[in-house]
């Protein structure tokens, strides 16, 4: 070579890749316009057109309350259906989303409330219809709010026509669907005790409420024994334990357990009877000292003996109810795990007390107002005594609060302290401790066997077109039970969860004493007690509620709803409002099954909500359509955890540990949240904090550099260039095989709902796989061979194949990253999100050896590493390798090998350890490769002098 020529400057003739796609995402500035261009260009739409026909995937929504800016919570629920609604649609499937709003109930009623009370102006003066424009006016400025919030999530979907439950023709579905119970015979009026929050003033369902931690009053009262089959317990006292000292005052009776023993104690000079087990920790609780040689052991008695005895209520002195004997009843409830082993029964006040009171014929008094206050004209603490606070409250049930001081008064009270830690259920809205109040209410049955054809008076051709549900004659807990069985449930431990739940269950309380709601659409005929079943009136009423919505239930409008047929003062127009789980969970009624969607169907495919939801949404929507279609609305059931804080706690305002998905869309886009959603194992609680998402930020921009490098890769690609399987060298071979590996992981990842795995099997092929091997390896080719050698071409092949198929897989995750990754090379295809995943080319490799070719790579790159940071060498370029002979795959070449690890000579040794010196050889002036053929420093190797000639000749 000449001594001009290796002076030369041969940086223009490397083929460097070019893209205009930029380093820098910008993905807070750049979203919103894609956003834009999507809803310009009707995409969500054209989706569907494109879709119509295919085999259909439905997602049902359950309906969030429109109640605030969305949370992170909300955030990862959206990500998560938006991930499963998009992978369906790679598979070809017809999936529509429809999201939608619970829009009734306390939520939305609280904050209307909360603004009348800085207004001081007290609600129940405020007419109804008044009261209920401000709650719908209220909810409807935040499903604004939050659809522009989810939208900016990157959500697809129906957002200008989502469902509603407080729009009419929701509220009419969800009376007819009320009006189904009725006609079947599965509502029911009755006194039960129920949860029941004396702030909000009404009852609560289960979902409802949470547990927290709180300090009670514990106390020990002391009955005296009035009667007994056992003569020598006449004159003892029964004593009883309880942390609700508040419910004493309508005690009506004492449990014990007839399989117990119990013991006759002396104390203080008085004989106590407690159970056998329990007289130790209670004698303490008493004040007894063993030392003093006061008290001890009287005598033993069976619990079954125990029958007949009655005793009198501490404050029997007040006379009339407490005048009343107090029996001593059996109760197969009654342990020795905590207390004294007999306990007091308030059938106003717990579910045991009522059902074995109600067994003896003892039935509740109504003592407790709605707030939680005795009622006035009540013997012992009526609500005008100025010592009566509501029941909730500590003071009230303080040691030296009103009932205790009472009781010590009147020598009952052995023991009162305010020391016993224990769970307790608390409102989830108003945080307020709630208690068990019997109030009438309406019920529905789990355990009454529904309508049979031949009860309705139906044919048997009828009940099988589906008139009478399939389940009729079955109970409502055993058909759901039967529906829980045949469900799908990710994970599967949420059968077991669900299951468990609805099998312990009470009836399911419908009411509620509010007046933001669906009303219970029913009269109730004053002279029998009955609610009138008559399908003219439930139809009138129904479309009344069509026009008008709930509104058009009122008194002005009865006695046109109830027609000539009927008067109105015969009936009672029931003013209670339906359990909002009782509307969202009608919502495959009037959403799925409704006109207005036609592109749904029933059941859906799958319902997806937090773990939480297994006593709610999952719940209430499976009693409903089991109740009345007899199945369960859904084929297949996801839970995911609760999104916690950085160190595992739980995210408060107060511990200011919350993160705001808002404004982390404002910092790094809402790629990155999605990016996070779906890394994470969702199926547990997981985290997320500021150096989370710093990491989930890095992995970003890993992936979108990988996407970039592809794309300058691939400048000017076309059909002439590519190149056939079977003409491509091993390497690119091997890498379809592992394109064909992970295609095939994905979708069973699709078809498991895993997306955790699928996002990080995606991100571990392309930086590892791709990034830190192949494109590392092949840059060499890219940037040095002949633009038109089958070796170059081969590998410009495959980087099509695999942009064509990571910017599908990559789609549902990062929807605006893939869309501007996609609109960079094919500026005018479209949006990415109408394609579909295509068929990987078939490639014959032996994974098994480029495995531990690649297992010696890494030893290879290690070995040279402790040069490279001495700087002894610079780069694997001018490291000179011995590598072990018995180490290397068969069919590898000394020069297959320095092209495979990067590095310069590769020779193949006796030893067992990889060694590194520096090649003695010189650097090719273009590849920079170091090699025996060249001379010196700057000259050109025998490939690039072949290559730089040709590029000159056609100069």
């Amino acid at each position: 070579m000449s001594e001009e020529s290796s002076k030369r400057d041969y940086r223009d003739t490397v083929f460097l890749p070019k893209t205009d796609f930029p380093m820098k995402a910008g993905l807070p500035q750049k979203e919103p316009g894609i956003l834009a261009r999507w809803e310009d260009d009707g995409v969500y739409k054209a989706l569907r057109k494109a879709r119509a026909g295919r085999e259909k995937f439905v997602l049902h929504d359950g309906p969030p309350y429109a109640n605030g800016n969305i949370h992170i919570g909300h955030a990862l629920n959206k990500v998560l259906k938006d991930a499963v609604v998009r992978t369906q649609s790679l598979l070809g499937r017809d999936a529509p989303y429809v999201p939608g709003w619970d829009c009734h109930g306390l939520p939305i009623e609280w904050k209307v409330e909360e603004k009348y009370k800085k207004k001081k102006r007290n609600k129940d003066e405020v007419p109804v219809r008044e009261f209920r424009r401000e709650c719908r006016e209220y909810a409807a400025e935040w499903v604004g709010v939050q659809r522009e919030q989810f939208k900016r999530l990157g959500i697809t979907g129906e957002w200008d026509k989502p469902y509603l439950t407080m729009a009419p023709a929701a509220e009419a579905g969800i009376v007819a669907e009320l009006l189904k119970f009725a006609e079947s015979g599965q509502l029911y009026r009755g006194a039960k005790p129920v949860m029941w929050s004396p702030v909000e003033k009404t009852a609560l369902a289960e979902a409802e409420v949470e547990y927290e931690d709180i300090t009670s009053t514990q106390i020990d009262v002391a009955f005296e024994i009035v009667e007994s089959p056992i003569e020598e317990l006449v004159g003892a006292h029964a004593v009883i334990w309880t942390t609700t000292p508040w419910t004493i005052p309508v005690n009506q009776a004492l449990a014990y357990g007839p399989d117990l023993s119990y013991d006759v104690v002396e104390w203080n000079g008085k004989r106590m009877l407690v159970a056998f087990g329990c007289q130790a920790e209670s004698m303490k609780r008493w004040g007894y000292e063993p030392t003093t040689g006061e008290g001890g052991l009287v005598g033993s008695i069976k619990g079954s003996d125990l029958a007949g005895t009655i005793c009198r209520h501490p404050m029997h002195h007040l006379g009339g109810f407490f005048a009343e004997p107090r029996p001593l009843l059996a109760g197969d409830f009654v342990t020795t795990d905590s207390g004294t082993g007999l306990v007091h029964m308030a059938p106003d006040h717990g579910e045991d007390d009522f059902d074995l009171c109600k067994a003896h014929g003892i039935n509740p008094k109504f003592v407790v107002d709605a707030d939680g206050r005795y009622r006035e004209d009540w013997e012992w603490l009526p609500r005008t005594d100025a010592r009566n606070g509501s029941v909730i409250n500590p003071k009230f049930n303080a040691p030296d609060g009103p009932i205790c001081s009472d009781l010590r008064e009147a020598g009952a009270l052995l023991s009162a302290s305010a020391d016993y830690e224990h769970s307790y259920p608390h409102s989830w809205r108003s945080k307020a401790k709630v208690i068990y109040r019997c109030t009438p209410q309406w019920f529905v049955p789990m355990d009454k066997p529904s309508v049979t054809p031949a009860e309705a008076g139906v044919s048997e051709s009828s009940a099988e077109s589906g008139e009478i549900p399939a389940s009729a004659g079955m109970t409502l807990r055993d058909v759901a039970l039967s529906e829980i069985d045949k469900t799908r449930f990710v994970p599967a431990k949420g059968k077991n969860r669900i299951g468990s739940m609805v099998e312990g269950r009470p009836d399911w309380v419908l009411s509620r004493q509010r007046a933001w709601g669906v009303p219970i659409t029913l009269f109730v005929d004053r002279k029998t007690g009955e609610y009138l079943v008559d399908p003219a009136v439930n139809q009138r009423i129904v479309e009344a509620i069509m026009a008008d919505g709930v509104d058009a239930w009122s008194e002005e409008n009865a006695q046109a709803l109830l027609g000539a047929s009927y008067k109105l003062e015969d009936y009672e127009m029931i003013g209670d409002i339906l359990d909002v789980w009782f509307d969202s969970g009608s919502t495959h009624a009037f959403v799925l099954e409704s006109d207005n969607w036609p592109d749904l169907q029933s059941p859906a495919d799958l319902y997806l909500e937090g773990s939480d939801q297994h006593r709610g949404w999952f719940q209430s929507s499976l009693l409903e359509s089991c109740a009345t279609r007899g199945h369960a609305p859904y084929k297949s059931v996801l839970t995911h955890g609760f999104t916690m804080a950085a160190d595992g706690r739980k995210m408060s305002k107060s511990l200011g540990n919350t993160v705001d998905p808002l404004k982390v869309m404002e910092e790094y886009g809402a790629d990155i949240i999605r990016l996070w959603a779906l890394s994470v194992d969702y199926t547990e609680d997981h985290r997320i904090g500021p150096e989370i998402l710093k990491g989930v930020a890095d992995q970003y921009r890993k992936l979108r550099n990988t996407f970039r490098y592809m794309l300058g890769a691939l400048g000017g690609f076309d059909e002439n260039e590519r190149v056939d399987v079977s003409e491509m060298p091993e390497l690119e071979r091997y890498m379809l095989s592992l394109l064909g590996e992970l295609d095939a992981k994905l979708r069973q990842c699709i078809h498991d709902y895993d997306f955790n795995a699928y996002t990080r099997s995606l991100v571990d092929f392309m930086n590892e796989d791709l990034s830190a091997f192949f494109f590392d390896i092949r840059k060499d080719r890219l940037y040095c061979d002949a633009p038109g050698s089958v070796e170059r071409r081969a590998y410009r092949t495959v980087l099509d194949t695999l942009f064509h198929a990571l910017i599908r897989y990559a789609a549902p995750v990062l929807v605006f990253t893939s869309e501007e990754v996609w609109g960079t090379r094919y500026p005018d295809a479209g949006s990415v999100h109408m394609l579909e995943l295509e068929p990987i080319p078939a490639a014959d490799a032996n994974s098994d050896r480029w495995e531990k070719l690649r297992d010696l790579r890494e030893r290879v790159m290690e070995a040279i590493e402790p040069l490279r940071r001495e700087k002894t060498i610079r780069s694997g370029l001018e490291a000179e390798v011995t590598v072990p002979a018995s180490a290397v795959p068969e069919g590898f070449s000394a020069e297959d090998l320095a092209t495979l690890f990067i590095t310069g000579e590769v020779t193949l040794g006796d030893a067992d350890e990889v060694s590194v010196t520096n090649s003695p050889d010189a650097k090719c002036g273009r590849c920079w490769r170091l090699l025996p053929e060249v001379e010196e420093d700057g000259d050109l190797c025998n490939r690039c002098e072949s290559v730089v000639a040709e590029m000159d000749a056609s100069a």
